[in-house]
């Protein structure tokens, strides 16, 4: 390998560039790995380190920089760092290191981070009800280019429990032959690279086919994007929604309706998977729909069957000693 006479600190760009086109990782991931190296950064500064090349980073620094994220309070919530976040961290500079090793840098390789048991307990899922649901749906009313288009993308959200980047991923010419269809079954190459079918409702096809008679009459659209930017008249710009787009519309909504202000467009999958569960649905089939590489993954949602389930023997379960 050889040695790096750039400062780590300026690797960083490089390794997002690395991360979006030879490892093919979502735009929100790299956004994530870029908000957690800033820490790293950070302490890089704080130390007087920032002229270190990757060469020269010791595993006595490394030590260093877990006891930082395990004894300095988050300056937006005064508390310490959960081990699961800390674990994020630490993550992202063991990605950073994998990334030095890949182009032959010099530099600790990056199994010598040991990431810590996360905290434990039980992982709880944030979701809606259905009445819930209902109110957040009700609340965009489709009467113009796009509040047509956000109500189509809150009611496939809620139908599919698609992420939302397979979401922003969906093309028009995949929506070209609806005409009359009462539902729909679209493949899609999800999380991982991993194909799945999602099922589309007569429901949200039909909001869906309300946006696409605005969306087939985009001249300028130069994307095969189904969901578009109606604001960006650049004709050669590339209109399709992003991520965090969509974010800030699911939050937008979620203020106007009145439900909890923690929605995201992760909620509504949560709420699609729960609303399954609650609906009799088995967990194995739940894991389908979802996506999920291992059924442990889609476990995390029994806890609200078990709840449900808990209040239902409560209510009815009759006490021998308990007169009628």
């Amino acid at each position: 390998m050889e040695k790096s006479n750039k400062p780590i600190i300026k690797h960083i760009p490089d390794f997002l560039d690395y991360c979006e086109v030879e490892k093919g990782l979502a735009n929100n991931t790299q956004e994530n790995y870029l908000h957690y190296l800033n820490k790293f950064s950070g302490w890089l500064k704080k130390k007087g380190l920032t002229s270190l090349l990757p060469h020269q980073l010791t595993p006595e620094q490394i030590w260093d920089y877990r006891l930082y994220l395990s004894r300095t309070p988050s300056p937006a919530t005064g508390k310490l760092l959960s081990k699961g976040t800390q674990n994020y961290y630490l993550i992202a500079l063991r990605a950073f290191l994998g990334y030095f090793v890949a182009k032959d840098i010099l530099s600790i390789p990056p199994d010598k981070i040991v990431l810590p048991k996360a905290d434990k307990g039980t992982k709880t899922v944030k979701f809606l009800t259905l009445e819930q649901i209902g109110k957040l749906l009700a609340s965009v009313e489709p009467k113009g280019d796009i509040s047509t288009r956000d109500r189509a993308i809150l009611e496939t959200f809620f139908s599919t429990g698609l992420r939302i980047a397979e979401l922003v991923a969906l093309n028009l010419e995949q929506f070209s032959s609806l005409k009359d269809k009462k539902d729909m079954e679209l493949g899609i190459i999800g999380k991982g690279n991993k194909p799945r079918v999602v099922y589309f409702s007569e429901r949200a096809l039909n909001y869906i086919k309300n946006y696409l008679k605005i969306r087939n009459n985009i001249k300028n659209a130069n994307t095969k994007a189904l969901f578009i930017n109606f604001r960006d008249k650049n004709e050669d710009a590339d209109a399709r929604l992003t991520p965090r787009s969509i974010e800030r519309m699911v939050k937008k909504y979620a203020l106007l309706s009145g439900v909890p202000v923690f929605t995201t467009p992760h909620t509504l999958r949560h709420s699609y998977a729960t609303d399954l569960l609650n609906q009799g649905v088995d967990l194995r089939s739940i894991q389908e729909f979802l996506g999920h590489s291992n059924i442990a993954t889609t476990q995390i949602y029994t806890h609200v069957t078990n709840k449900r389930l808990r209040d239902l023997h409560r209510q009815f379960h009759g006490d021998p000693d308990k007169k009628n």
